[in-house]
């Protein structure tokens, strides 16, 4: 995960290097680092680089990540003379390699040649059955086809290899979401918690999952974890605030009678209530209406 900090130094240099006040290959480097795809600029900034011998030639040995990650790029943008052109100059340079191997498979699959790309990648994996990035791109590969089934396949066979991807956990659970497996999705999110328990993007995801599934011990559960992603973000969640009046909500239709858990809840709710309101008086005042009336229907 990219911390703010980090963020903020990318988009520092971002606004930088678009306004002509240079460091583009500070800004590439970083970008590099922290695995963004920040195409369209990669692309824009790296081939500025390239195109000048001057400045190609004061990379040194970065010069070759530096077209590596331009041919990326311009995967990405659909410009794939230009992705061929710099997989070409790599191909030169190193003759035979596996890395310039996966950017050709890539290259195949860019255009749409999914069956050529296939056979690239399954080679690749014949000679290094450990290649994080191809079975990584396989499962991608069946993703794009919308060959959902497939790209489920894919990921866990990755994630039996490489359990400790955090990446390929979420991609696992939100391809779950999408088709309703909801069961399946909190087991990937409750992977994610125990890997990075202060991370409260999961504990938001996994706190929604369970109450979609329903029933008072999932709706207690989501209401720890809506609680915690508040705790977490300093109580900056509105999704986390709402998340607790409705879990309340729910959990008293369904278990009425129970005094002390009643008490608990509405106060809880009542407090979740107040920082909404609090939120949107600063935020979105002219919503507040729509907010009371919402919560009214709560009955908080």
């Amino acid at each position: 995960m990219v911390t703010r900090t980090e963020e903020e130094e990318v988009n520092r240099l971002e606004n930088q290097v678009e306004n002509g006040g240079g460091g583009a290959w500070e800004y590439l480097c970083l970008v590099h680092k922290l695995k963004l795809r920040r195409s369209d600029l990669v692309l824009k900034h790296g081939l500025s680089i390239l195109n000048d011998s001057k400045k190609r030639s004061a990379l040194g040995p970065e010069e070759w990540t530096l077209y590596e990650q331009v041919a990326v790029a311009a995967m990405d943008c659909q410009s794939l003379d230009v992705a061929k052109d710099c997989i070409k100059v790599l191909q030169k340079k190193f003759p035979g390699s596996k890395r310039v191997g996966r950017l050709e498979a890539m290259l195949l699959e860019a255009r749409g040649l999914w069956s050529e790309a296939e056979n690239a990648y399954s080679s690749l994996l014949e000679e290094n059955p450990f290649d994080q990035v191809v079975h990584k791109r396989r499962a991608a590969m069946a993703k794009a086809q919308g060959n959902t089934s497939a790209a489920i396949d894919w990921l866990n066979k990755y994630l039996d290899l490489f359990m400790a991807d955090h990446e390929a956990w979420r991609e696992l659970a939100e391809i779950y979401v999408s088709l309703q497996m909801y069961k399946q999705a909190a087991f990937c999110y409750e992977e994610l918690i125990l890997s990075q328990p202060t991370v409260p993007l999961y504990h938001l995801a996994y706190a929604d999952v369970l109450y979609t599934l329903g029933g008072l011990e999932n709706l207690q559960m989501a209401k720890k974890y809506y609680a915690s992603t508040i705790d977490l973000t300093g109580g900056k969640s509105t999704r986390a605030l709402f998340g607790i009046c409705l879990c309340t909500s729910a959990i008293a239709q369904l278990s009425k009678g129970r005094s002390k858990e009643d008490k608990e809840s509405s106060e809880l709710q009542s407090l979740s209530a107040m920082a909404l309101e609090k939120d949107y008086k600063q935020r979105a005042p002219s919503n507040l209406s729509v907010l009371s009336s919402t919560l009214r229907s709560l009955k908080i």
